[in-house]
């Protein structure tokens, strides 16, 4: 690694290696020449007498031992990288050098190329997706009955489970997933269209022959493992796929940026941490510390990619007419940048939710200080079945809390609402009756069976669909 040059944090701190490869030169001009191979096939298919089936088998012998030095020289000359590489090419393979490219204009390679790896690295960020999904459910299973205080506006809220709260992330990524699999899915070829889109001089090739032009598009799309092209285009497919395909990535950060914060606020209350190495520092000063390094790593991500998904929006609003080429520099840096932002956030979400440690007995402690409050309509119904009249007694245990409360936060004591309406004779409750009525796990709804549910109706056919991409495991480098 050079100390002395710029590199990019996606790549020396953050991004998998799988997904830098697939925004390396070296990927995409290995696409480049398989789509020169997959031109030149479809067009001797089709009986263009100019090419030659010995030519096709010289092109297919240098795929991959790409002459990169032949090709910058010449790009330093011409300023046109596609250009460049139809020289390099055609050095190597000095028969085929003739039809190399016939017919095409530079997005038949660029914007192709594009696409095939957009759609490779959307499936890389399925297998980490459903990864994490896998390490959510498991959580939630285990905790599905764990009472925890809930919080609305961070105020304490009626209890819910601690399985119930890690639901709630997972459905965020069950969104994020059917989402990624339609995009996906719907992903096509730009095909050989030409300069302005009307596959003019395809046609001039193919001497007029309109059905092979269109045959020519369908055979290429079969070669690159396409189902079709896209119907009508510019030079370029529209720009409004990568933003379709950049907006997947966003949702995927939003739900991760979710994850990081509550888990943080978790970490603070000391009931929930991210996972702590043990030779790990929290603090350059302070020793004793345990920050939430992952989660904030994940927010910090989450944030440059939720900002970078307005890139390809802009780009795509600012098009004119059939091509124009302000979108290239964008392009190049805010798709390859956007899948290794969220690559990254999912490594990071991988490891710390199949790591995530748990303390019961201060989530107990928390909720019980509380619970008190919560159970007053349960007080206020048994003392009415005991004779008490139920006006009079709302307005004693409404004093009675307002008291209890300012006994905790201006006195810093704890909790004594029980106590008080023990001695208030109104309510002819004792304190064990009152304390029997304490039951954490009577005050969570239906939130054990709501996890049941939501795990076997949505998440366990999920992931039966995809048990050929599940086990891999995620190690932060830094």
């Amino acid at each position: 690694m050079a100390h002395d040059t710029y590199e990019t944090p996606l790549n020396s701190r953050y991004a998998s290696i799988e997904m830098q490869y697939l925004f390396s030169p070296d990927c995409k001009f290995r696409t480049w020449r398989r789509l020169w191979v997959a031109l030149a096939e479809a067009e001797l298919e089709l009986g263009l007498e100019a090419v030659h089936q010995d030519q096709i088998d010289e092109m297919k012998a240098h795929l991959t031992d790409i002459n990169y030095e032949a090709a910058q020289a010449q790009e330093k000359k011409v300023r046109h990288d596609v250009m460049a590489h139809v020289f390099a090419y055609g050095e190597q393979c000095p028969a085929a050098k003739p039809i190399i490219h016939l017919g095409a204009t530079s997005c038949y390679v660029g914007d192709n190329t594009d696409i095939i790896i957009m759609r490779e690295a959307l499936e890389l960020v399925r297998t980490k997706i459903v990864n994490v999904m896998a390490a959510l459910a498991k959580f939630a299973d285990a905790y599905k009955a764990l009472p925890c205080l809930a919080f609305t506006h961070f105020q304490p809220a009626q209890p819910t489970t601690v399985g119930k709260r890690a639901a709630l992330w997972l459905h965020d990524l069950l969104l994020d997933y059917e989402e990624l699999v339609h995009v996906t899915a719907s992903l096509k070829l730009l095909g050989c269209k030409g300069t302005t889109g009307t596959q003019a001089s395809f046609l001039e090739l193919f001497g007029g022959d309109s059905e092979k032009c269109r045959r020519l598009d369908s055979r290429i799309a079969e070669k690159m493992g396409f189902a079709a092209t896209y119907p009508v285009s510019g030079q370029t497919y529209s720009r409004k796929v990568d933003s379709i395909v950049l907006n997947v990535l966003g949702g995927i950060a939003q739900s991760a940026a979710k994850f990081s914060t509550d888990l943080r606020l978790l970490q603070h209350l000391k009931e929930v941490e991210e996972p702590f190495e043990k030779s790990q520092i929290g603090s350059s000063a302070m020793a004793y510390k345990r920050n939430p390094m992952r989660s904030e790593r994940i927010g910090s991500l989450a944030r440059f990619l939720t900002a970078d998904v307005l890139n390809p929006a802009m780009t795509a609003s600012s098009q004119w007419f059939e091509r124009t080429l302000d979108d290239s520099a964008n392009k190049r840096l805010s798709v390859a940048e956007g899948f290794l932002a969220a690559d990254a956030i999912l490594e990071l979400y991988l490891n710390v939710a199949s790591g995530l440690v748990v303390y019961p007995k201060v989530i107990e402690k928390r909720l019980r200080a509380e619970l008190p409050f919560m159970a007053t309509e349960n007080i206020l119904m048994d003392a009415v079945k005991k004779g008490g009249d139920r006006q009079e007694l709302h307005e004693r245990i409404r004093v009675h809390s307002q008291a209890a409360g300012m006994t905790v936060k201006a006195e810093g004591g704890e909790n004594d609402l029980l106590e008080r309406i023990a001695a208030d004779p109104a309510f002819g409750l004792t304190l064990p009756e009152l304390q029997a009525m304490l039951n954490p796990a009577d005050f969570v709804g239906r939130a054990p069976e709501q996890v049941e549910e939501f795990l076997t109706d949505y998440i366990q056919p999920l992931l039966e669909e995809n048990r050929g991409r599940l086990g891999i495991t995620a190690e932060i480098s830094v």
